[in-house]
């Protein structure tokens, strides 16, 4: 049985909203969502730093992550589901405002503790920030277009970590104190006030092609609804596929600035420009798996994950000089970038009034990878910091091979009449 409760009954439909609109809204997440980005891919950007300034070892330092993304997952299981019974837009304004107070706070951590307290927290607050941003937009926008909104919100992400390295690169290059690059979490908490004034309510509006009665059924926690025995195999699929992205990516790419200081003995200011290529090529790749999902499937793009994987070994083995290596880095973060059309592909594969909740399983995965930076940072001390990292293309592979066996949820209008959301096509 299903209910609409309070306003939610008599409200108006997205279809119904100008596209100017829905286009400023759009624009605010992206903002809320680069800076989240930010916040969140300090642990990887500034790791040497931090490492350094706390006299940590690279599994202490590697652990930083897994206490954050412990708090991710906490984040994302707990605030999906408030925000799909207590309104989505009320909670980006709270995890904004918590997310911008943590980075903050960060200032102040003196010791291991301490660290891993401020990144348990920061991650609680930046976890929920997908699964709720998801729900929003997949709720404003048609599924035929979903892929290209969401390559918009995740192309903020990614210039939000390349400009990360660039500041990086200057603040090193001016002699200050990297301290610094955390004050920015100032601007979310100040953005989070005029969420109201841009962003339309979701609990008075019917989401894009759903009707009056999508609300929750009564008496259930909307996460118990993802593990019914209608949805309970493909839950767990998705759960492992966004486990080995995370893994792969904690394998590779988080160790990446500490493998070019290290291994490769590039300067800080060469660190913050070979991390730029990355999140740049993440950036412009996100559009054009935004569109192959849009065109093709959502399942197309993991042919994104396999040659991610193949990169990887070219930049680990092959002689190529720091120029090149930056080339190999940006096709990468390129291939990365392919897991885009997961927001609209996760709204789409459960009912509507699920969106946030099943968008949280993107950060399920974390549980997967919660483990990854300490087993990768042992074995980096054992063996080497390359064959740590060379693991990440064995686990990308398999992240594909799972994707493939998931369903497919697209159906053009030009072909045939889309299914209802929830009931995705094999």
């Amino acid at each position: 049985m299903t209910s609409v409760t309070g306003p939610a009954a008599s409200a108006g439909r997205a279809e119904d909203l100008s596209l100017g609109r829905r286009l400023a809204a759009l624009g605010y997440l992206a903002v809320a969502y680069n800076l989240y980005s930010w916040a969140w891919n300090t642990v990887d950007v500034l790791r040497p730093y931090i490492a350094a300034d706390l006299k940590l070892t690279l599994t202490q330092a590697g652990s930083l992550y897994s206490a954050q993304a412990l708090g991710a997952l906490i984040g994302a299981v707990v605030n999906g589901q408030l925000a799909d019974r207590f309104g989505r837009r009320n909670a980006l304004m709270a995890v904004m405002v918590g997310y911008g107070t943590m980075l903050m706070l960060g200032t102040l951590v003196a010791s291991y503790p301490q660290v891993l307290g401020q990144r348990l927290l920061l991650g609680y607050f930046t976890g929920s920030m997908y699964p709720i941003t998801v729900g929003i937009y997949a709720g404003l926008f048609a599924s035929e277009v979903r892929g290209r909104v969401a390559s918009i919100i995740m192309g903020s992400s990614y210039l939000a970590i390349s400009l990360l390295g660039m500041a990086s690169t200057q603040v090193f290059e001016r002699g200050l104190d990297w301290h610094v690059l955390l004050w920015v979490g100032a601007v979310p908490v100040m953005l989070a006030l005029a969420a109201p004034l841009v962003v339309p309510d979701d609990r008075r509006m019917i989401p894009w092609g759903g009707a009056p009665t999508t609300a929750s059924t009564k008496g259930k926690l909307p996460i118990g609804e993802l593990f019914s025995p209608r949805f309970r195999r493909q839950t767990i699929m998705l759960t492992m596929v966004s486990g080995f992205n995370f893994f792969a990516y904690q394998a590779f790419s988080g160790w990446a600035t500490t493998y070019l200081k290290t291994i490769r003995g590039f300067t800080d200011a060469a660190i913050g420009v070979s991390v730029s290529w990355m999140f740049a090529g993440s950036m412009l790749g996100g559009f054009f798996w935004g569109w192959v999902g849009d065109r093709y499937g959502r399942r197309a793009s993991a042919v994104g994950f396999f040659m991610a994987a193949a990169l990887i070994l070219v930049y680990l083995y092959a002689p190529i000089g720091p120029v090149v290596l930056n080339v190999v880095a940006f096709g990468y973060g390129a291939c990365l970038a392919c897991s885009v059309v997961w927001g609209p592909w996760l709204a789409e594969l459960y009912p509507a009034h699920l969106k946030s909740t099943a968008a949280s399983i993107f950060n399920w995965g974390r549980i997967f990878s919660f483990f990854a930076p300490l087993i990768t940072g042992q074995i980096a001390e054992a063996f080497g910091l390359s064959v740590t990292m060379t693991i990440a293309s064995v686990v990308f592979c398999a992240a594909a091979g799972i994707w493939l066996a998931l369903p497919e949820t697209l159906r053009r209008v030009d072909t045939a009449a889309p299914p209802p959301e929830g009931s995705p096509i094999t």
